[in-house]
């Protein structure tokens, strides 16, 4: 029979102990949840949060998860793409540790990142990549009498999905034109809900967007004939001067059915791949790297993808960048020696 000295038992549990304790994570003082730093060659079980379909947030975030999952860098992940309620849900699920990275829209994190505007706490978000712009606006029915903003006034808006935080571009775009939610009824449903809407004349208008193509707006100019709303140039200008996210866009002609002209719009705010600022730098430059590297991979799966290039991955749309990723954007060259 084996007999286990006293004094080696104890000490071998102290020695399990102190691993376990080391390999925890924390929370910092602002209740979020603080990652370990982890040897690399460890296995990591990720989430990224993206949005309902209809928008170009679930597939990007799929091909980049795609992509990632092909490509690890010095260990191994597995990651996962999981459909939310959108940017609002995914900085607080981030805040907690419910998710590692997120697709967001950069109007709302700048006010996340920032305790203003409605968020209740700042939420210290960080962003891994600027990705394709967000280019949204109203749409009406061809023909309808509501061809400009102010046309909205009175009228059956939907605004997005409930809770996904558009009110943080649309409240400031409506500022603009000098109208407010109260002008209008707002009604509230995915992109797709909303497709739906203005076909059965239940909606006057809807506010669509995302990454040209966008899904919803292929699908409702596919059946009928659609008017996009143009912004007002003062309105516009007005925003860009005041909001770092705001951003002029065109959408080039015949993108969809039906467009015969350019529409000169406006990006209302990037998508961007963001993370939280406490999730460990090592893993951050691994996964930007990834990203970086075989983006041609993500822009095969989704044209969104063709925006993670050298000018734009690190473009500043208001919040800071996290530091593993400034880590590998200055690796390679590309990060601005004066930001």
């Amino acid at each position: 029979m084996i007999r286990f000295q006293p004094t080696l038992l104890r000490s071998g549990l102290l020695l399990a102990l102190a691993i376990t304790l080391v390999g925890c994570a924390g929370e910092s003082s602002d209740g979020s949840v603080t990652a370990s730093t982890e040897s690399s060659n460890e296995r990591h079980f990720l989430s990224i949060g993206t949005a309902p379909p209809g928008g170009a947030f679930f597939p990007v975030g799929s091909a980049i998860a795609e992509t990632l999952n092909d490509h690890p860098i010095d260990g191994t992940w597995d990651v996962t793409a999981e459909a939310t309620k959108g940017t609002q849900e995914n900085i607080r699920r981030l805040r907690s540790g419910e998710l590692d990275l997120a697709m967001a829209n950069s109007a709302i994190s700048y006010f996340a990142s920032r305790g203003s505007d409605g968020w209740d706490a700042v939420y210290d978000v960080r962003a891994v990549a600027t990705i394709a712009p967000n280019v949204a606006m109203f749409i009406s029915l061809a023909g309808s009498d509501v061809t400009t903003v102010a046309d909205l006034a009175g009228r059956r808006v939907v605004v997005g999905p409930e809770g996904a935080g558009f009110e943080y571009f649309i409240r400031p775009l409506l500022a603009a034109h000098d109208l407010t939610y109260d002008d209008f009824s707002p009604l509230y449903g995915t992109q797709t809900a909303a497709v739906d809407m203005l076909s059965d004349r239940s909606a006057a208008a809807a506010f669509l967007g995302g990454a040209v193509p966008t899904a919803s707006i292929t699908q409702a100019s596919s059946s009928q004939e659609i008017h996009f709303v143009p912004f007002d140039d003062e309105a516009k200008q007005s925003l860009m001067d005041a909001y770092p996210f705001f951003r002029p866009a065109t959408i080039p002609a015949e993108t969809y059915r039906g467009q015969t002209k350019a529409y000169e719009g406006l990006d209302v705010g990037s998508m961007h791949l963001i993370t939280y600022a406490s999730v460990d730098e090592d893993l951050v430059y691994r996964l930007t790297r990834s990203i970086y590297e075989n983006r041609a991979e993500i822009a095969a799966k989704h044209p969104a993808g063709k925006a993670i290039n050298p000018k734009n991955a690190i473009r500043d749309t208001g919040i800071d960048f996290h530091p593993g990723a400034i880590r590998f954007y200055k690796e390679i060259g590309v990060w601005p020696e004066d930001r």
